[in-house]
């Protein structure tokens, strides 16, 4: 904010931010967004990505800088991901300053940067209209817009008689800053914080993690654990999370044990690779894959090729080198031919792949 003087009269002068996406590979010069004009990016000179798997118009952003955000909404047919979350084709989501926006396939990736335009001052005598003063922008940019979740229900669901009893310390009044999520809780990828939180879906709880059904299950028995740290994805473990996921993965074995069809049907545990919704959880889904919702290839894929990664090789991978790695073209299995899972015949639809999982079962 300036101040001068002109005559007897104090002029103030002050400017509006601008939003800058700014390569994190160095590539080419930070590219201005301007408030609430779309801007459409991809493949081309402008971005100096030259990948085909990169659409020409990948993605299409709008900035709103008065909030201190941008909108991605993903055009291409190859996923565009905001950190570890996918967008999903024709899906949009915000991306703030700190988060970073990988144009294609987890590669090219940017950084949200708001600054100010000094160029183009504006006087006091502008900030009459109703519109908000600059000031106030910048305080509500700067402002983490958190939407607190509500503490969990006390009533702990006992797993079997011979398991031990769950610890009865839920996070505390003055812990639940690992229950406050950052990002627009309305989008379907930030679904599962939301899930977490609703007694009708929990089916365990104790002070480190959550059991929920999965919502739109992939198999007969599906569910879905959940730690209360607020961790994003796979890529953001860390070695002091191993005895975290060990506990993940003895809450569902033993999920697996109390289950009724648990001495006909096998089970894995395991994660996505490349997750579509946020917040880490470990899926424990039986191999029947008998269900309405299992509906297309990648569905299968997700559950049947290495896109799945057992929950035992991820602790391995944090135990020995300290994160977790997903190898490149990950994504491409995604769209592998459908094969069963038990003698990998391939089948050339999800009803005559469902069927022929019948001769494997038991009745």
């Amino acid at each position: 904010l300036l101040n001068t003087s002109l005559g007897n009269t104090e002029v103030k002068k002050t400017y509006m931010p601008v939003c800058l996406l700014v390569s994190e590979d160095d590539s080419h010069k930070p590219i201005q967004l301007h408030p609430q004009q779309p801007v459409t990016l991809g493949r081309g000179p402008q971005t100096k990505i030259k990948d085909k798997k990169c659409s020409r118009e990948q993605v299409e952003l709008r900035a709103d800088c008065s909030r201190g955000f941008i909108t991605v909404k993903q055009l291409g047919v190859n996923p565009t991901s905001v950190d570890d979350v996918v967008v999903g084709k024709d899906n949009q989501v915000t991306i703030k300053p700190g988060q970073r926006l990988y144009l294609v396939n987890q590669q090219y990736p940017y950084r949200v940067k708001f600054t100010e335009d000094t160029s183009t001052p504006r006087s006091a005598a502008d900030l009459t209209t109703p519109s908000k003063r600059p000031h106030q922008m910048i305080r509500e940019k700067i402002k983490s817009p958190a939407n607190p979740a509500s503490t969990p229900h006390t009533d702990h669901h006992r797993m079997s008689d011979h398991s031990p009893p769950p610890k009865k310390t839920l996070p505390s009044e003055s812990d639940k800053s690992i229950l406050v999520f950052q990002g627009s809780a309305g989008h379907w990828s930030q679904g599962l914080k939301v899930s977490m939180q609703d007694p009708k879906m929990q089916v365990y709880k104790d002070d480190r993690v959550v059991v929920i059904k999965d919502k739109y299950p992939k198999a007969r028995y599906h569910w879905l654990v959940l730690p209360w740290d607020s961790i994003s994805s796979l890529k953001a473990l860390r070695s002091e999370h191993v005895e975290l996921l060990k506990h993940m993965q003895r809450v569902g074995d033993q999920m697996v044990q109390q289950c009724p069809d648990a001495h006909k049907l096998s089970f894995r545990l395991g994660y996505h690779a490349i997750p579509s919704m946020s917040h880490v959880h470990l899926h424990v889904i039986s191999q029947d894959f008998d269900s309405p919702c299992l509906k297309n290839k990648k569905h299968w894929n997700s559950f049947t090729t290495d896109y799945f990664v057992e929950s035992q090789d991820v602790i391995a991978m944090l135990e020995h080198d300290g994160k977790v790695t997903v190898k490149d073209g990950t994504s491409e299995l995604l769209k592998l031919p459908l094969r069963c899972c038990f003698c990998h015949k391939e089948q050339p639809t999800i009803p005559k792949l469902k069927e022929h999982l019948k001769t494997h079962l038991p009745s």
